[in-house]
């Protein structure tokens, strides 16, 4: 969601703040600010509702801010409107103390009630600005600025990061951590905070990720890093392996359409090491042979496309490991009072393994015994470093708000994982698993096939990009893929868009098909075929214009009763959704382009949601 960037150095900041602001637009905002503290101790603050363009233009067109020490930030609007005033940085009464914050602070309305008792003023209907006023109380009264942190950090509850200037104090900044994530950067030009890796990649690629509860004070040459107790810590640095080309468009249009073009290479990344002499190696589980064979119920546990992903874990893995298996939102997964133990196995789902409602839902599930497997694209985030066991994806950066290679790279490691498994309990026959695995080597120049496509997929999406309503249904491994077409095309296009299990048409979803009306029929998953040809047939004699997905050997039994087709090769039925998804990404994508849409940046919508 929001983003947060901060540099103490022996340069100046505004340009800083501003480059890594930009490299972290991807994560969706509606308001952009900065401030920054002179060698003299004067703290400015400029901030605008709006893309980060407009603060440049209010930057330019105002004298120059100048100091080596600053903070930015991109605010997703939570409490207040976007606009200016809500806008972060926010500064104390005093004029003092400014602080960027990502998170929610639970508690808000009782300290700002209580501060407003003590004749404190507010300005904005944000929490954050809790954070400072009650920072500046606290500084007040104490006169010293560690001592006023922790004392809000006593206060405060949820989740929180937070970048810290007091003019006070012109050659430092403080960041702190909690539930959010914040990292700290260590270049030739001095130090940096961020909530995103991708902020630094142009700067250094050393970096410490903060624990909850840590408070860092950071100095142009200097880290300090302390725990809640205000111990001193040794923290471990880490090496950040990403190209920075790989957070450029690189002659693309969108990020989109690049990491939609780089899945290719994102799968074959995914799958060629865990390959080996004709086997599923995973390293990482390596020893766990007997908690395996004594998992009684698998949970799987994501938001969003993670969760589509986990949808389609949900078929695949119950087939090949004869187990029960739920897919569950992590927003709901805590509150079902789900059947946790020591034989129950959790698989959380995360692109940036900082999702909060993942988060916590991997943290009820530890508490009650349960062992916890993440797979994730981001090292050393929160849900990796908090799982029993880590599986990454090794997608690379990602952009677009709207995930794509993500989604995939999760997808193959869960089948894989599921084919590990069943492998393991001795659920599956050699002639299978060595089919799966030969046909896991060739998705990659198979993904290549489909995307060689480009041309009939824009074709399509410019005859259909004026629908208002779009309905996509499938069976089984289908139905599940879907709801991941469905997505994409509403979350870039705006389109009004649902996913439906195809033989629920009858019961009720069928009354809204009417002439003209879109339909997205897949029919990938072989032993269907016929019974979703059917459910074409219904919605086509009520006058439905019908789009099929459908594999190079069903494509003559379906293409009588569609209008269009986006056709695929065939392989393994429980590799069939990888290369799937592929078109339905590429049709929403050229949907949006022919509506003139924000692609990378859909409206309302952030990149990693660390808000519940």
């Amino acid at each position: 969601m929001c983003g947060i960037i901060g540099f103490a150095g022996k340069t100046e900041a505004v340009e800083v703040l501003l480059d890594g602001l930009e490299r972290l637009e991807y994560r969706g905002y509606d308001s952009a600010g900065v401030a920054v503290v002179s060698t003299d101790g004067k703290l400015q603050v400029k901030k605008s509702k709006g893309r980060l363009s407009v603060l440049r233009t209010l930057l330019e067109a105002e004298e120059p801010m100048s100091g080596g020490i600053g903070i930015g930030h991109t605010r997703w609007a939570t409490h207040g409107e976007p606009n200016d005033v809500n806008a972060h940085p926010h500064v104390g009464q005093e004029g003092k103390i400014a602080v960027v914050h990502n998170g929610i602070i639970e508690n808000y309305l009782e300290i700002k009630n209580s501060l407003i008792r003590k004749g404190i003023r507010f300005s904005s209907d944000t929490d954050t600005e809790v954070i400072v006023q009650l920072l500046e109380y606290y500084y007040k009264k104490y006169s010293n600025l560690m001592d006023a942190v922790y004392a809000v950090l006593n206060r405060i509850k949820g989740a929180y990061a937070m970048g810290i200037l007091c003019s006070d104090y012109p050659e430092q900044m403080l960041a702190a951590r909690k539930d959010a994530p914040l990292l700290i950067g260590y270049g030739e030009e001095g130090n940096y905070i961020a909530s995103d890796v991708t902020a630094l990649l142009s700067h250094t690629r050393t970096v410490t990720y903060m624990e909850d509860d840590e408070v860092a004070v950071i100095t142009a040459g200097k880290v300090e890093i302390y725990d809640s107790d205000r111990t001193l810590l040794e923290k471990e640095k880490h090496a950040i392996e990403w190209d920075v080309t790989a957070a450029e468009k690189g002659g693309y249009a969108h990020f989109m359409l690049k990491e939609i073009m780089e899945q290719p290479e994102a799968v074959r990344k995914t799958i060629s090491p865990r390959i080996v002499d004709g086997k599923i190696v995973l390293e990482e589980l390596k020893g766990t042979g007997d908690f395996i064979r004594n998992v009684s119920r698998i949970y799987i546990v994501a938001c969003g496309s993670a969760y589509h992903v986990g949808m389609v874990g949900k078929y695949t893995l119950e087939k090949l490991l004869h187990i029960p298996v739920e897919a569950c939102l992590a927003s709901e997964f805590r509150y079902s009072e789900p059947l946790l133990g020591e034989s129950t196995l959790v698989i959380v789902i995360s692109q940036s393994g900082e999702t909060l409602d993942s988060l916590a839902a991997l943290r009820e599930a530890k508490r009650r015994g349960s062992k916890v497997l993440s797979i994730v694209n981001v090292m050393g985030s929160s849900i990796a470093r908090e799982s029993d066991y880590v599986l990454y994806t090794w997608a690379g950066p990602e952009i677009a708000v709207a995930t794509t290679k993500a989604y995939t790279t999760q997808m193959v490691l869960l089948i894989m994982l599921g084919v590990y498994l069943a492998r393991e309990l001795e659920q599956i026959g050699q002639e299978e698993y060595d089919a799966i695995v030969e046909g896991l080597l060739r998705l990659p120049e198979q993904i290549k096939q489909v995307l060689n496509e480009l041309d009939n997929y824009q074709k399509i999406a410019s005859r259909y990009f004026n629908h208002n309503s779009v309905f996509y249904i499938g069976r089984n491994l289908d139905y599940a893929l879907g709801l991941e077409g469905s997505l994409k095309l509403k979350e870039i296009s705006y389109i009004h868009s649902e996913s439906y299990a195809a033989g629920e048409l009858k019961h009720g979803t069928i009354s809204l098909i009417e002439p003209g009306t879109l339909v997205v029929a897949l029919a990938t998953y072989a032993p269907l075929v016929e019974k979703s040809l059917s459910n074409i047939v219904e919605v086509k004699s009520r006058g439905a214009e019908v789009i099929a997905l459908t594999t190079d050997k069903t494509v003559n039994t379906i293409s009588s009763q569609t209008s269009e087709m986006f056709v695929i090769p065939e392989v393994q039925a429980i590799l069939q959704p990888v290369l799937g998804v592929i078109p339905l990404q590429l049709f929403a994508y050229y949907i949006a382009l022919n509506r003139g849409c924000d692609i990378d940046k859909p409206r309302n919508l952030a990149k990693s949601v660390t808000v519940e």
